[in-house]
C-alpha cells in the first residue's frame, strides 16, 4: 500500500537520524507485533481511553518480551506515533526502517523461492553466488515453492533473478506463441 508507505517513511527516517539502530528495528518490530493486535487496535481507538494508557499499556508488553524497557528513542517515536493516530502504520515503519539500517550497512534482504528443499551448504553457495551478483551481503530466507518446478526464484528488494524451470517454460511458449 503505497498510502501506508508514504505515512511511514517519515518516521523511520527520523528513528534513524536519531540514531537508530539495530537494537531499534528489534524493539520497533516488536512493537509492529504487538500493534497489530485487534484486541490492542480497539483500545487504543477507544475514546475513552487515553493515549497514555496506550503507550503504558504496549510499554509494559514489550518490556516483558524484551525483558528489558523500551528504549527512549523508540518510545519517543512510540508517543509520536500514537498522537499523530497512526498506530496502524506501525508495521510498516518498522519495515522501512529494517530497510534503512540494512541500506546504511550495505547488507539487503533476498528471498530465495526453491522448488525443494535447500541443505545448509546449498544455501550458503547460493547466497554467496548472490552476494557476487548483487553486490552486496545479503540476509537471505528460503521458501519453498514447489510451483517452480525446478530451479530458484529471488528477489532482493525490487529485483527479481528468475531461474525457475516455470519461467523458462514460460519463455517459451511465449516465444513460440509470438
Amino acid at each position: 500500500m503505497a498510502e501506508l508507505a508514504t505515512i511511514a517513511r517519515p518516521y523511520a527516517e527520523a528513528l534513524l537520524k536519531a540514531g537508530g539502530d539495530a537494537a531499534a528495528a528489534s524493539e520497533l518490530t516488536a512493537l509492529a507485533a504487538v500493534a497489530s493486535n485487534q484486541q490492542l487496535l480497539a483500545f487504543a481507538d477507544d475514546p475513552k481511553g487515553t493515549l497514555a494508557q496506550v503507550t503504558e499499556v504496549m510499554t509494559s508488553v514489550i518490556s516483558k518480551q524484551l525483558k528489558a524497557p523500551l528504549s527512549p528513542k523508540v518510545g519517543n517515536l512510540l508517543a509520536a506515533v500514537l498522537e499523530n493516530g497512526r498506530l496502524a502504520a506501525l508495521g510498516e515503519i518498522a519495515q522501512q526502517f529494517q530497510l534503512l539500517i540494512n541500506a546504511r550497512s550495505g547488507v539487503a534482504d533476498a528471498v530465495i523461492h526453491s522448488a525443494f528443499e535447500l541443505s545448509a551448504a546449498q544455501t550458503d553457495d547460493v547466497k554467496a553466488t548472490l552476494e557476487k551478483r548483487f553486490g552486496r551481503k545479503l540476509n537471505a530466507t528460503v521458501v519453498i515453492d514447489a510451483s517452480l518446478i525446478g530451479g530458484i526464484r529471488v528477489v532482493v528488494g525490487d529485483e527479481v533473478l528468475d531461474t525457475s524451470v516455470k519461467a523458462r517454460l514460460e519463455q517459451m511458449k511465449l516465444a513460440l506463441t509470438a
